[in-house]
């Protein structure tokens, strides 16, 4: 699911900054129909691009014969058209990225279209194969897609520097500067759901100000369930940990008897994709407890 970043139980905003310049250098590149990404710039270079033409994203390593005569195939297939893009991930490089992206054997191939999955296989293929394979892909997901954007030597507007601003304050632990930065952004541009999630993230975090924890909150709300405000406590620190679920449960389990619990769970919902499964499935579940 897409999520906010986080790292050691902190938010990774430099997430956002860094997205932000690889979305920059692809809007100014010349389009190049086989590239290699990383954590950085896999979303806007694999998973956006994908809303254009179909993308097929190999994870692959160095260490299997197989996994490289695959990577070349793909790479001679792409050479000199517009109608697709591979993007290589490096899972010796990056298995944190394999492991995100659900992979259990190398190498894999994912192909996306309009920001998502749509089918995948492992091992190496023939380039027979491959090649009715990408044909297939172009010719029923191609049309559905919005296509490349002609070519312009025009470049895009720089990467805000109030973005890189808002994450050293967060860094500094000046959680009311970064909040005051992401107003300053969205009294300009209200429509920018990344920057309203920055927000709301930040919000959260100088709620819970983990710099200046003395205990474990999720072992605090386990060792006295009835106090609400410990429950409030501990689901700030699974959602800032990566563990949305788990902080959505535990909500859901008060919203009947505690305000507060509903309050916090609405809250906490529009940190993520309205669309996400998890999401939807939660405010289904929300609406079920309380009426």
């Amino acid at each position: 699911m897409t999520q906010p970043q986080f790292t050691s139980g902190a938010v990774d905003l430099a997430a956002l900054a860094q997205q932000a310049e690889a979305r920059k250098e692809l809007a100014e590149s010349e389009f190049e129909p086989f590239i290699e990404v990383t954590e950085r710039d896999v979303e806007a270079k694999a998973f956006e691009r994908s809303t254009q033409i179909p993308v097929v994203l190999m994870v692959g390593t160095a260490r299997s014969p197989e996994s490289e005569q695959l990577k070349a195939t793909l790479a001679s297939l792409a050479a000199g058209q517009r109608e697709f893009l591979v993007a290589y991930v490096n899972a010796d490089a990056h298995p944190q990225l394999a492991q995100a992206l659900g992979v259990r054997a190398l190498p894999t191939v994912v192909a996306l279209a309009a920001g998502r999955p749509v089918t995948n296989f492992e091992g190496n293929q023939p380039a027979e194969q491959l090649t009715q394979w990408l044909q297939a892909l172009v010719q029923n997901i191609g049309p559905q897609l919005s296509g490349l954007a002609e070519e312009s030597s025009e470049g895009e507007p720089e990467t805000d520097p109030r973005l890189a601003q808002a994450e050293a304050a967060v860094q500094a632990g000046d959680y009311d500067a970064a909040i005051a930065v992401y107003g300053e952004m969205l009294a300009q541009d209200p429509a920018n759901a990344e920057v309203k999630q920055a927000k709301a993230t930040v919000a959260v975090l100088k709620r819970f100000n983990p710099q200046a924890r003395t205990s474990d909150a999720i072992a605090d709300a386990a060792a006295d369930p009835t106090d609400m405000a410990k429950q409030l406590d501990a689901a700030d620190a699974e959602v800032l940990a990566g563990n949305p679920e788990a902080a959505f449960e535990r909500l859901l389990g008060h919203v009947k008897t505690s305000s507060e619990a509903k309050d916090r769970l609405l809250e906490l919902l529009l940190l993520f994709d309205a669309n996400d499964p998890l999401i939807k499935r939660t405010r289904t579940n929300l609406a079920s407890a309380l009426f």
